[in-house]
């Protein structure tokens, strides 16, 4: 008996190892994920850029299938991601990942760049001065029910507290 003791033992402390390493592979993967989304989003005023290629952060987020491999929607000049697996923003949940560029002329005015929506968990200071220090705008109380609706996109959203990030080109002239 003491064998098969040492043996479930030895079984559990392997099993319990495996997972910490899968949970902290995961962990790291969030974060790279997040740190990507983050560049794109962040602006360089010295270069009048953001540092990060939005479509590469949400590249990222394909190959982890947390969005799809095609936007939900395309209108006007924006891709639109629903998230489809839990994933996180300054430690809010993210929601929606917009990402606006020309690929064909179809009129004025393309306004480049990306933004997020997110349900907060929590207090939003991190993200406002995010917002604040990267020439990025916030639109609080977003109703995105409403906004999904007049998209024609359905999801299922838990009830909460919506805000939107935009760091878009325009944004980051009403800070210059």
């Amino acid at each position: 008996m003491p064998v098969l003791t040492l043996k479930s033992l030895l079984l559990s402390l392997s099993l319990a190892v495996v997972m910490q390493a899968a949970h902290a592979a995961g962990t790291t993967q969030a974060s790279q994920l997040e740190q990507g989304l983050s560049d794109a989003l962040r602006y360089d005023p010295a270069k009048a850029e953001r540092i990060g290629d939005s479509g590469q952060a949400i590249q990222a987020y394909m190959r982890a299938g947390i969005v799809n491999k095609k936007p939900n929607l395309r209108a006007d000049y924006t891709d639109y991601y629903l998230v489809n697996k839990p994933a996180h923003f300054m430690g809010h949940e993210l929601v929606m990942i917009e990402e606006e560029y020309m690929t064909a002329y179809i009129g004025c005015c393309v306004n480049a760049g990306a933004g997020i929506t997110v349900r907060l968990t929590g207090d939003d200071s991190a993200l406002q001065a995010f917002a604040k220090a990267n020439a990025c705008s916030v639109e609080n109380k977003v109703d995105l029910k409403t906004v999904l609706k007049e998209l024609g996109l359905k999801a299922k959203l838990p009830a909460g507290q919506y805000t939107t990030l935009s760091c878009r080109e325009r944004d980051a002239l009403q800070v210059e």
